[in-house]
């Protein structure tokens, strides 16, 4: 028997079986689990692991940025800038997938670092990408006091902070329940959100066909018009990486998820194996049909309230005579905003949790209840959310931008990092004499796969750093007009939120690692003593006869598409 055969079991007892068995209590439980690992429980099924990866895709970045990245690069520019970050996405989440269906830890790649390079790198690792769900509370709480106020009167003295407030509520609430609530909310929001993009897709159809609304067939025409199908040339499509980037953020989170995933083996490799296939078909098409009906030029585009009346999605709806569309479509945008809230919720409070049980927060951040909620973790989270309400004041439009900027880096980061990782793996796995057939899942086209992807990665992250510092606005004088005086104020706004969001992740992230290695002298992990085992997912008997491939071949394909 091997090491880890020996050590880490799961006990069958407490696990649901692919047979339709039942369990009463799933505890993560094995004698030399991971630290990260114990008193979680491993509640989430195959439909939630999928349901979830999309609805971290699907939500306020597409529905409401998607109109300023056409405005900004034109039909050609957007679509262009959604294939590349999408394409680099897929190797990322492969990544994820194959090292998470081996070691689902709560602190995913994040753990990674400390296993098969250096403590240092992981404990800044997972420090920004707590930072990143910790900021995304206070965007998406702020995109929330924007959709409300459509439905309020324009001289309504309603207070801007009462819906998020309401929202954080209903979160804590939902998280002390556990993981089960959390996974099966998000399931169904997903399904409301995927079944809009399709109908979306149905109506832009008929649209641009000119069979519905004003019957006129609009083709391609909008890619033919003054400045595009590359509206901007080179600089106007770098401008729209960092939202792209914000847009696809959370597709990552299959690698969170796997650690309270009833069988990872089973459901990280379908999550990151159909859900990156449906996010391709969602984005890419959604993109092409919004570029070739609505103009670049479209002075609706900029949508600079936020709204979602003003969103690119409710503009084709209209045209389409969906008279109520702008209501449903804020409908649809408030319960994106709700369901990535909830995610951000439980993938904050599990960083968090993965802080403290590393050692690198105080050990009761990591302190877990029955029901396997990391309590104190939740509550840090709460008080942070109840904080950002004071943004709010600012002006919900200008809060969500500036993290806009902010997040969409992070995530750059955090996906650059990962694929780095997993090169690193990979040699750790090379050294200490284990076959790539070992693995209990493989990711697509490795090493070339990530290699492209690597290379997209720093291309978009240099491009984002070097556009932030050239071009810096120029003061007027004291002299200037009101309208000049305007404008620079807003160009020198626009710099520094540019400015911020490209560099703070960078400076950030080299304070956090010079500092935990100066202070603790932690060195580099030789590949030969790297710890591939702690924490690993053993499947019983019963997993493994649920993994086997059943059935005819036309069901096979279609379970894996579906």
């Amino acid at each position: 028997m091997s090491k880890y055969e020996e050590g880490h079991h799961l006990d069958s007892e407490k696990y649901e079986t692919g047979h339709g068995q039942q369990m009463r209590d799933f505890t993560v439980d094995s004698p030399h689990m991971a630290a990260e690992q114990e008193g979680l429980k491993r509640d989430l099924r195959l439909r939630h692991m999928i349901m979830i990866a999309i609805s971290g895709t699907i939500g306020t970045g597409l529905f409401l940025t998607s109109g300023n990245t056409i405005a900004t690069a034109g039909p050609g520019g957007a679509l262009l800038a959604y294939a590349m970050i999408g394409l680099w996405l897929v190797f990322v989440c492969q990544a994820i997938g194959e090292v998470s269906t081996l070691l689902p830890l709560p602190g995913a790649f994040n753990a990674w670092g400390a296993r098969v390079f250096d403590e240092a790198f992981s404990f800044q690792m997972t420090w920004m990408y707590a930072i990143n769900w910790l900021l995304t509370i206070p965007a998406e709480l702020s995109a929330s006091a924007i959709i409300v106020q459509y439905w309020l009167p324009a001289d309504s003295s309603f207070p801007p902070w009462v819906v998020p407030l309401i929202i954080i509520i209903v979160m804590v609430i939902i998280n002390l329940v556990g993981v089960r609530a959390y996974g099966e909310l998000e399931y169904w929001f997903s399904i409301l959100k995927v079944l809009t993009i399709i109908i979306f897709i149905i109506c832009a159809i008929l649209v641009d066909a000119g069979l519905v609304g004003q019957k006129v067939k609009y083709g391609m025409d909008a890619w033919h018009i003054d400045g595009a199908p590359f509206k901007g040339g080179f600089m106007g499509f770098v401008k729209t990486l960092v939202s792209v980037g914000y847009a696809y953020g959370g597709s990552e989170m299959t690698g969170v998820t796997a650690a309270e995933s009833r069988n990872p083996h089973k459901h990280v490799p379908r999550a990151v194996n159909t859900v990156l296939l449906r996010i391709a078909f969602f984005y890419i098409i959604s993109i092409f049909l919004l570029g070739s009906i609505i103009r670049n030029d479209d002075p609706k585009l900029d949508n600079a309230e936020g709204t979602a009346a003003a969103a690119p999605f409710t503009i084709v709806f209209l045209m389409a005579g969906m008279t109520a569309a702008a209501n449903y479509m804020n409908a649809v945008v408030f319960t994106s905003v709700f369901s990535a809230i909830n995610s951000d919720f439980y993938v904050s409070t599990r960083m968090l949790l993965s802080l403290a049980r590393n050692g690198w927060a105080h050990k009761q951040i990591g302190y877990t209840n029955s029901r396997g909620v990391p309590v104190v973790a939740l509550a840090i989270v709460t008080l942070c959310s109840c904080l950002s309400l004071i943004t709010i004041f600012v002006g919900s439009g200008v809060v969500f931008a500036w993290f806009v900027s902010i997040i969409g880096s992070i995530i750059f980061q955090s996906w650059i990092l990962i694929l780095f990782l997993h090169f690193r793996f990979r040699a750790c796995w090379k050294a200490q004499g284990r076959d790539p057939s070992d693995l209990p899942y493989r990711s697509w086209g490795y090493p070339y796969g990530n290699i492209l992807a690597t290379v997209i990665g720093v291309c978009c992250i240099v491009a984002t750093c070097y556009l932030s510092v050239i071009n810096p606005p120029k003061n007027p004088g004291p002299g200037a007009s009101v309208q000049d005086t305007s404008d620079y104020r807003k160009a020198r706004d626009s710099y520094a939120q540019n400015l911020l969001g490209a560099w703070f992740p960078w400076v950030c992230s080299a304070l956090l690692y010079f500092g935990y290695k100066i202070v603790r002298k932690t060195k580099i992990v030789k590949a030969e003593e790297a710890d591939l085992d702690t924490g690993r997912f053993i499947p019983t008997e019963s997993d493994k006869e649920d993994l086997n491939k059943k059935g005819p071949l036309w069901k096979r394909i279609l379970s894996f598409l579906i």
